[in-house]
């Protein structure tokens, strides 16, 4: 196979010049071309006014081992060859009986696509969600935006899906990823109804809107081959007996009642308070991590797109995005996280009396504003009003971190009334509350109440908030405009916690999984999704299907 990388076309080409294109660089006539398939796509605004596409493209042809000789002399550096790549492949090879079908805890990202690959391979598996299935929960949530009124149990953060249901459907990943799940991942979401361009742009997403039907077909691809969903049914506590000094699971306490299995996949997501306390009254072994905090600051998409575009910004082409990053001089690195371009910000709650943020964006991209968080790192050090004395003893409380976001999301809900606090970027310089919008106006799912966002935090990561906006701002014109608007509070950028987990993906108790961002293995939907698939991997290599 030919790999062409760095295959430069006009922002305007059609689809016969990117085949012209292939057949001009390897000199032959287009009847020679057998097919391509885009590997990678992606959009270079860096010499504006000249945009391109710049391809990455997998080439069949006739006569191959000719045409590699002539490449060969001709030195082509963004040419090569090689073998078709082996795809990732799970396979059922364990031998060790299961007495009970596997049960998988949370219906996110990682339970659902560690449920998917289970079921496909035959092991019936169980999933277990707290919340209301994706149809049912759409409407729990629209319902919120529109009256205030918080389902504790079926929200954007608990529901089937998970948090990332109700977000940008973003599916791009740092992750380094040799054994090929990335791909795997998006390849489950085409054959559940995502758009096919995800297997190959640069930043590829899906959207809220397509998103919460893909999450309803890959529950129907579970259910027809074996598997079973149970929706309002949350895991209260763990059944483990003790052999020969071995703690072992044996069942889950779900409504009151005990389902028996010894593999129990705990994907709950970062949310799931009450879970991590149980598990920490359990003596399951976790520990802090340094998690972000922030606002969600909004501009106009129009503005972010000349920025990006220049005087390419009115074409046709994608709502433009947005990655930002600065290290102060204090040491704290500021960063932009879930850039959401004609998005929404949205309220994300789900605890009373404490309000959390979150940004979204249907397909299409289309609203008026772009939005994203803006956040900074916090680690033990920063877990404030703890009631502890030294670092020694705050490390000591895995949990620590989960009640610094509840004390900042407390703040939230007081600063806006119950509803989402806002405020001018120059309001927030000057620690003053806002009283009304000037040029930018929020776009927002639930209601807002204009007030004093900046209070809501610790003064010191207040202040590196306005840093990072006030240097993004250099880099990315009217980034820092003093109507901006700002919102929070941004807490759920990960998990607060890590639950410990061994060589073979267990805890401490054996058959229990932790799993995916609510243990503290991932960070977003993809990379949450390919820890799902590890975990299944794990089971069906231990594990005969049942």
């Amino acid at each position: 196979m030919i790999q062409i990388s760095q295959l430069k076309l006009d922002v305007h080409h059609t689809e016969a010049d990117l085949r012209a294109k292939i057949c001009r660089l390897l000199r032959i006539r287009e009847d020679s071309l057998l097919s391509y398939r885009r590997k990678k796509q992606s959009l270079d605004a860096r010499k504006k006014p000249q945009l391109f596409y710049v391809y990455t493209v997998d080439v069949k042809v006739k006569n191959e081992k000719e045409i590699k000789k002539r490449i060969q002399r001709q030195k082509l550096s963004n040419i090569c060859f090689q073998p078709e790549k082996r795809r990732y492949s799970l396979a059922a090879v364990g031998t060790k009986k299961m007495l009970y079908r596997p049960v998988i805890v949370g219906t996110g990202p990682a339970g659902l696509f560690c449920g998917y690959e289970l079921a496909r391979l035959g092991y019936r598996p169980i999933l277990l969600e707290r919340g209301a299935s994706v149809e049912e929960r759409l409407k729990d949530v629209e319902e919120f935006w529109t009256t205030g009124v918080l389902n504790p149990q079926s929200n954007v953060q608990f529901g089937e899906g998970g948090a990332g249901t109700f977000s940008d459907g973003k599916l791009n990943t740092l992750v380094n990823d040799q054994e090929g799940r990335n791909e795997r991942v998006l390849e489950i979401f085409v054959e559940n109804g995502a758009p096919e361009e995800i297997l190959y742009l640069n930043r590829p997403h899906i959207g809220t809107d397509i998103l919460a039907d893909v999450v309803r077909h890959m529950r129907e691809y579970i259910i027809s081959h074996g598997g079973e969903v149970r929706f309002h049914s949350q895991v209260t506590d763990l059944v483990i007996s003790c052999e020969e000094g071995t703690k072992r699971l044996s069942g889950l306490v779900m409504n009151q009642q005990i389902l028996d299995t010894e593999a129990a996949v705990l994907a709950i997501g970062h949310s799931a308070r009450d879970t991590f306390t149980m598990l920490k009254n359990r003596k399951i072994p976790m520990e802090a991590k340094s998690f972000a905090v922030g606002v969600r600051i909004e501009h106009p998409q129009e503005m972010i797109d000349m920025a990006q575009y220049g005087a390419f910004a009115d074409q046709k082409l994608p709502a433009a995005s947005y990655k930002l990053t600065a290290k102060l001089p204090d040491g704290r690195g500021v960063y932009t996280f879930c850039m959401c371009p004609g998005g929404y910000v949205v309220n994300a709650s789900s605890e009373e009396g404490r309000l959390a943020v979150n940004g979204m964006s249907y397909h299409a991209r289309d609203g008026i504003n772009a939005n994203s968080a803006v956040v900074v790192t916090v680690t033990p050090r920063d877990y404030q009003k703890t009631g502890k004395t030294d670092e020694a003893s705050e490390n000591s409380d895995p949990l620590l971190g989960m009640e610094f976001q509840r004390r900042l999301e407390e703040a939230a809900y007081k600063a806006g009334n119950g509803k989402i606090p806002v405020q001018l970027f120059k309001d927030f310089c000057k620690n003053r509350p806002s009283r009304a919008p000037e040029a930018i106006r929020p776009q927002m799912k639930g209601g807002c109440a204009w007030g004093n966002v900046r209070a809501v935090f610790p003064e010191e990561l207040a202040k590196a908030l306005e840093e990072g906006i006030c240097s993004f701002g250099k880099r990315l014109r009217g980034y820092s405009r003093p109507d901006a608007v700002v919102s929070g509070v941004e807490s759920r950028t990960s998990s607060p916690v890590r639950i410990l987990r061994d060589s073979t993906f267990q805890s401490s108790v054996s058959g229990l999984y932790p799993c995916g961002e609510g243990a503290g293995y991932a960070g977003g939907i993809t990379s949450a999704a390919m820890d799902g698939l590890r975990v299944a991997q794990a089971i069906a290599e231990e594990y005969r299907p049942f």
